[in-house]
């Protein structure tokens, strides 16, 4: 697998728009995480991990918008 691109100037050209990149032992802990991101911001789809030859665990990015918020946070005062 290829490492991954650069981060294009257009994904962070206003404010509020932010390029998130994951490190994680597995799958399943990068998408839970991105899960608990897109419950409460407009981000960017995300279908695959990806692995450098030799390096533990995996990466994923996506693309937040904190201008189109999804949903309250939970409780009053947390941030997820």
């Amino acid at each position: 697998m290829p490492a991954m691109e650069a981060i294009n100037d257009v994904h962070v050209s206003e404010p509020g728009l932010i390029v998130v990149d994951v490190a994680a032992a597995d799958d399943e802990t990068a998408f839970a995480f991105h899960t608990a991101l897109a419950a409460r911001w407009a981000t960017t789809s995300v279908e695959r991990t990806t692995r450098e030859p030799g390096q533990l665990g995996v990466r994923l990015r996506c693309y937040l918008d904190l201008r189109q918020p999804i949903a309250p946070p939970s409780r009053p005062g947390e941030p997820w």
